[in-house]
């Protein structure tokens, strides 16, 4: 379970890669409005829900404690990045103010990942 495990967590790696670099290759258009949701950044959210769910069952699976609450709040802050994206993914124009939030929750998400404890 512990290749499926690391596997998995490839994946959602590559998956935050994508919904970050997506924003990031966009952001030079915020200053003049001329922003919008790239499939990179549809496909790295989806990837990241898909690969995080699994990730939970592999470990609960293998009888490893998870942080519930910090699982939690990563899949609702998941959960409103992928509605914003989803919502806008086929707009020729994006308002930077919702391109905004999908990259401050993406870098929020991150951080939650990292430092939460």
């Amino acid at each position: 379970m512990d290749v499926v495990r690391q596997i998995l967590l490839v994946l959602h790696i590559i998956g935050i890669g994508s919904l970050l670099g997506g924003f990031l290759t966009q952001m030079k258009g915020m200053k003049t409005g001329d922003v919008r949701v790239v499939p990179a950044m549809t496909h790295g959210a989806l990837t990241m829900l898909v690969t995080g769910i699994a990730l939970v069952g592999v470990l609960q699976a293998d009888d490893v404690e998870v942080d519930n609450t910090k699982i939690s709040v990563k899949l609702a802050v998941l959960i409103a990045i992928l509605l914003m994206v989803w919502a806008n993914r086929a707009k020729d124009r994006v308002g930077t103010q919702v391109f905004g939030a999908i990259g401050l929750l993406t870098v929020a998400n991150i951080a939650i990942a990292v430092m939460w404890t």
